[in-house]
């Protein structure tokens, strides 16, 4: 069943979401998002899903892993193609390491597993919005022990076979905390308004398309440390 609900606000945006889950579960869901001000669009299958998203590139797309006919990551995958600048973040029951990385690598970025109240997704929606890359406790913790457990690369300078600038560099650093725009910018003592082009510039470097493969570049590299 599809449901559009439109409020005004500065995080007014168009929500499609392609998730298996509870009937309650799922209207909790677009009640949350509807009070937060967001117009949604709900979806049942992949193959609805990519119907939608034929009328409309959406601001930000939320999608389960496990769909009836097929993938999330199909989804990700082509949405991330179609609409570069689509913010997409999954919601699954899949906590494991490849079903994250898997995600992260075709375009998430953001992962919450399905435990996340209605309200909590929300507010992560708004945190998506505004340059965060949200992730779930437990994950973060096993992509901190998976980057500590890594060897320790020889020494000498990094890599850097992208050639980033220092300035580029420390944006990266932001970006891999978890920093929104305006924060990094607060930082680093820059406008607002250019951290986007910094941004461009490292997606164009590092030959990726999103911040969590940006993050991972750079930490396989070894020109970031978390």
């Amino acid at each position: 069943m599809d449901e559009s609900v439109e409020r005004s606000g500065p995080f007014a945006a168009h929500l499609d979401f392609a998730r298996r889950r509870r009937c309650a579960d799922l209207w909790r869901l677009q009640d949350a998002l509807a009070k937060a001000g967001f117009q949604v669009t709900s979806a049942a299958t992949l193959a609805e899903a990519r119907a939608s998203l034929a009328q409309a590139g959406p601001r930000v797309l939320l999608t389960d892993l496990q769909l009836p006919d097929g993938h999330g990551n199909e989804l990700i995958r082509e949405t991330r193609q179609r609409f570069p600048d689509t913010e997409i973040m999954v919601i699954s029951i899949l906590g494991d390491e490849e079903s994250v990385i898997a995600a992260i690598t075709v375009g998430a970025t953001g992962y919450l597993l399905k435990d996340a109240f209605p309200t909590d997704i929300a507010a992560t929606v708004r945190e998506l919005v505004a340059g965060h890359s949200p992730i779930s406790a437990s994950i973060a913790r096993f992509i901190v022990r998976r980057t500590q457990s890594t060897a320790e690369p020889p020494p000498g300078p990094p890599l850097n076979t992208a050639k980033l600038t220092p300035r580029e560099i420390d944006i990266l650093w932001g970006i891999a905390k978890g920093f929104s725009y305006a924060e990094i910018a607060g930082h680093l003592g820059l406008s607002r308004q250019t951290v986007p082009g910094h941004i461009k510039n490292i997606y164009r470097k590092l030959e990726v398309h999103t911040r969590g493969e940006a993050v991972f570049e750079a930490l396989q590299q070894g020109l970031i440390r978390l």
